[in-house]
């Protein structure tokens, strides 16, 4: 009994050790960048395990919107599909880094971690931030709501004072 209960033991562990190898590569720059579609200024690069991801934001648009732009930048772009392929696609990636600019004075430094959210978070996620990108615009509580949001799941997040206050 003993004998047979070691080996059912040893046979599990065997077969959890039997999954499917994870591909720990990470993506280049311009593989980042393909994944996202934007017309504006976009770059990326790998720090460590983190994609980094820096979008410009217009002066224009944040003179308009204030604080609630500036805050809202990072988001649309965390919490997009574009970056939940990017995760799946690379399993090696940590997390996600979102930085907006304006120029070259940073506006917003957002870090989502590749855990961050659950499958039923990240569509919640991805519903929050449709409905900003949608009709923010006309209704400004949809991007007060997607701030919420990221601030609540992100990692870390700062914004430059210069163009946000604080909460």
């Amino acid at each position: 009994m003993m004998f047979r209960l070691k080996s059912m033991i040893l046979l599990a562990l065997t077969l959890v050790g039997c999954g499917e190898p994870v591909d720990l590569v990470l993506p280049s720059s311009a593989e980042i960048e393909a994944h996202y579609l934007y017309e504006g200024p976009l770059s990326a690069e790998v720090a460590g395990n983190v994609a980094v991801i820096t979008v410009g934001q217009s002066a224009r648009q944040l003179r308009r919107g204030g604080t609630l732009w500036a805050k809202v930048g990072p988001y649309i772009f965390l919490f997009s599909e574009e970056t939940q392929h990017l995760l799946n696609d690379y399993p090696s990636l940590a997390a996600i880094r979102v930085i907006t600019v304006v120029g070259e004075s940073e506006v917003a430094n957002v870090l989502l971690g590749r855990d961050a959210l659950s499958d039923i978070q990240w569509r919640r996620a991805l519903n929050i931030a449709g409905r900003a990108r949608v009709n923010g615009t006309q209704r400004v509580t949809l991007l007060q709501d997607l701030v919420r949001w990221g601030e609540d799941h992100a990692e870390e997040y700062n914004y430059n004072p210069r163009y946000a206050r604080s909460k």
